[in-house]
């Protein structure tokens, strides 16, 4: 029987080069010598025979082979209608396969999902795009199989290749819908656990094969395809966990951030010092977590990345876990378990740049599609990355369905933004002719402050009670006010002049500190201006940092007694707190990504010291009002004296909500103890120590006041009370101020003439 297609079209199925396969594979009702026919096409490399079969009666009609690379056509007469069928496919090697055929299958994306893609609008698109289970209607039959959808809209072809088509490009070719951009197929049979990637046809005729940018799991590196998995099922327990933080105002509550790298948490010395799964390392972090106080847990991230030493900053899976250290349903297990202790996970997100892997988003579809093609726009030179286009509808609902996937999916409590001030500013880190100004002839990067302001709107309307953090460098304005104010949207903005300033001081001998008094009271004139977070992060333990504990003056009791100075006046300062591991047991070696923290320090009762430490700064920081009510507020702080400098002494009042909460702050950065020293005080009554840094149990010389301190009718400071103090040497104590009943005012300041030297 004469072929109903040309020998042309015939070699562009075999070439692969045709540019709708779906308009000739398949079934298709025509018309032969005037009476109906259903011919049914299929092209099946490495096949020597096939047939279509019948899926209602079972008969069966033998398919000629039209070309030797295996175009097969079987036309079938007195048929009026095309038919449920399946391929019957016999192998060179004699093996034979039933199975439906995948261009029998209408579209598996509907108007809807690509009119609101390419609008940038389609928040859930993570639920269309990529490889997802799928049950479709077969003529009434019900056929499971995996949807697969990529947007690669300067292809000239795409296929989806892997496990189950032996990673041949000729197999599963895919269909493109319309001028969206989106090509899609159905591949029927298809079970969990498939390894794939996509097999794009470039411009030039080249091929490159692409990971799923969609793809929810990806094998371990360094192997790079994506892998076929489905999200249901998951028993989630946290229920408690998720209502109470929906009615969560974070700005008048503690926030105190253990910074954490998985991978160089802990890991298994006695196994070749391999990674723990998310599974092992939920029971132990958990514990260390809970002891030492922190409310929360914040990931570096452990989105899909190639790379060990990036840290996880390289990314190549937005939407994958790392199958470092397990499947996405452990890495559920691991929030699971977290939440049902009480404690919080936020996620570092990297959406300011991506890597260049082959594999990954660079050159998609070969063009600059996620990225800008001119390198002016495009390019991060000091990292080697590429810059994502924010004003690319679909780059932009990329991002934000990913940033909200984590918050759905994994029940994340918030995302800490990473490099902000690179995405702000269009010559960031650029020399002059590196960069074009936008629209209006400025610097700044209208497309990304658009983005951020419609990420931070959609994801707390859509998750209330989140964190949104923003790592931003800069004195941009309104980073942490809301989008209806004017601002960017970000709950918390990282204080990173803060943490500059005050190491800067802390590093200095004490004997100098009198000299440099301004960087501890400069922080203070901007410390609201902001709603900020305190951070001693991984930046500063790494590239020759140092840790913490070595960038402190002085012999080894003088390096313990200022780590635990500075920990204190960090706790005690507005600002939530952030503070990467291994810092708060005194580690002394540098972080190093590729083994676990030195854990056997804690043997030693300095370390030990260090860590109880900071266990009771987290006790008094959220059970103490004063200490975090009114932290963003400037009404919550008050200093009563940031002027002797030549003893290196500060003091400073913090307020709960009602103010009748107060508590005092005295803060010795010298080691020699001060006997008597008078501090200005607002209220009469007993002054209850409840913070020594200096105590024997954190490994100090134990100076300080013996529980407490009454208050003495001696004007000083403005203040018409004040304590006679014994400060110990480099250590900071703090007092519980008596409360006052509801209907007694607060005592007026004292007179003019009482100043820090005497009334």
């Amino acid at each position: 029987m004469q072929p109903t297609v040309s020998r042309e079209i015939i070699s562009s199925i075999v070439r692969t080069e045709h540019s709708d396969p779906f308009l000739i594979l398949g079934a298709h009702l025509l018309e032969r010598k005037g009476k109906p026919v259903v011919v049914v096409r299929s092209f099946l490399p490495e096949v020597a025979a096939t047939a279509v079969i019948d899926a209602s009666s079972g008969e069966r009609f033998p398919m000629e082979k039209l070309h030797e690379e295996g175009f097969f056509e079987a036309v079938i007469e007195n048929r009026q209608t095309v038919f449920p069928y399946r391929l019957e496919a016999r192998y060179q090697s004699g093996a034979v396969a039933l199975f439906h055929d995948s261009y029998a299958f209408l579209p598996t994306l509907g108007d809807l999902d690509i009119y609101l893609f390419n609008s940038g609008n389609h928040h859930q698109v993570y639920d269309k795009l990529g490889a997802h289970t799928k049950v479709m209607d077969y003529f009434g039959i019900k056929i499971g199989g995996i949807a697969f959808a990529v947007w690669a809209p300067n292809a000239r072809r795409v296929s989806v290749i892997g496990d189950f088509n032996h990673w041949d490009g000729r197999v599963h070719v895919m269909r493109l819908l319309g001028a969206s951009g989106v090509w899609e197929i159905f591949v029927p049979g298809l079970p969990l656990g498939q390894n794939y990637k996509y097999e794009v046809m470039l411009r030039d005729g080249m091929r490159v094969e692409k990971a799923d940018p969609y793809a929810f799991y990806a094998e371990v590196r360094p192997k790079t395809a994506s892998k076929i998995y489905d999200h249901s099922g998951f028993p989630w327990n946290d229920s408690d966990w998720m209502a109470k933080r929906r009615e969560k105002d974070w700005r008048r509550e503690a926030v105190s951030i253990y910074e954490c790298h998985l991978g160089s948490w802990m890991r298994n010395t006695f196994e070749g010092n391999r990674f723990l799964t998310y599974r092992e390392l939920a029971p132990r972090l958990t514990e260390y977590v809970k002891s030492t106080g922190y409310t929360h847990v914040e990931l570096l991230p452990i989105t899909e990345h190639p790379l060990d030493i990036s840290w996880g900053y390289q990314v190549t899976g937005f939407f994958a876990p790392t199958s470092r250290f397990g499947n996405p349903k452990e890495f559920k297990y691991f929030v699971d378990y977290l939440h049902q202790n009480g404690i919080g996970v936020i996620l570092d997100w990297v959406p300011a740049h991506f890597p260049k892997d082959i594999h990954g988003l660079n050159r998609f579809d070969g063009t600059g599609l996620y990225e800008h093609e001119d390198p002016r726009l495009g390019e991060h030179k000091d990292w080697s990355t590429l810059i994502f286009n924010y004003g690319r509808h679909e780059v932009k609902n990329f991002l934000i369905s990913s940033a909200l996937f984590w918050l759905d999916h994994y029940h994340l409590d918030g995302l800490r933004v990473d490099a902000v001030a690179s995405m702000l500013y269009l010559d960031y880190s650029r020399k002059p002719g590196e960069w074009i100004p936008n629209k209006y002839g400025g610097r700044e990067n209208l497309e990304a402050i658009e983005f951020l302001k419609y990420l931070n709107s959609i994801a707390t309307q859509l998750f209330p009670g989140i964190m949104l953090f923003a790592e931003e460098s800069t004195s941009f304005p309104g980073v942490s006010r809301p989008c209806d104010q004017g601002g960017l949207g970000f709950q918390f903005k990282w204080n990173m002049g803060w943490m500059h300033d005050t190491l800067g001081f802390f590093k200095q001998d004490p004997i100098y500190r009198k000299f440099h008094g301004d960087l501890v009271t400069f922080p203070l004139m901007y410390a609201f201006s902001e709603n900020f977070v305190s951070v001693l992060s991984h930046d500063e333990v790494v590239h020759g940092k140092g840790s913490l504990i070595n960038k402190m003056p002085g012999d080894y009791w003088q390096k313990f007694a200022n780590l635990r100075l500075l920990f204190s006046f960090m706790w005690t300062m507005p600002g939530k707190k952030l503070l990467f591991m291994g810092q708060d047991f005194g580690q002394f070696n540098e972080w190093n990504c590729n083994q676990s923290l030195d854990w056997h320090l804690t043997d030693f009762e300095s370390h030990r010291g260090l860590n109880r430490l900071v266990a009771h700064l987290n006790h008094l920081y959220t059970t103490e009002k004063a200490l975090h009510e009114k932290e963003c507020e400037q009404l919550g702080f008050e200093c009563i004296d940031f002027e002797d400098r030549d003893n290196s002494i500060v003091s400073w009042i913090r307020k709960s909500e009602e103010e009748r909460e107060i508590m005092l702050f005295v803060a010795n950065c010298t080691p020699v103890p001060r006997k008597g020293y008078r501090v200005g005080v607002p209220r009469p009554g007993y002054y209850q120590e409840v913070l020594n840094s200096d105590a024997s149990a954190y490994y100090g010389s134990n100076v300080g006041n013996r529980g407490g301190c009454w208050s003495q009718d001696v004007p000083w400071q403005r203040r018409q009370f004040s304590l006679a103090l014994e400060l110990p040497p480099l250590g900071l104590v703090g007092f519980k101020a008596p409360v006052l009943p509801p209907d007694l005012p607060e005592p007026v300041p004292a007179p003019e003439a009482s100043d820090r030297t005497g009334a």
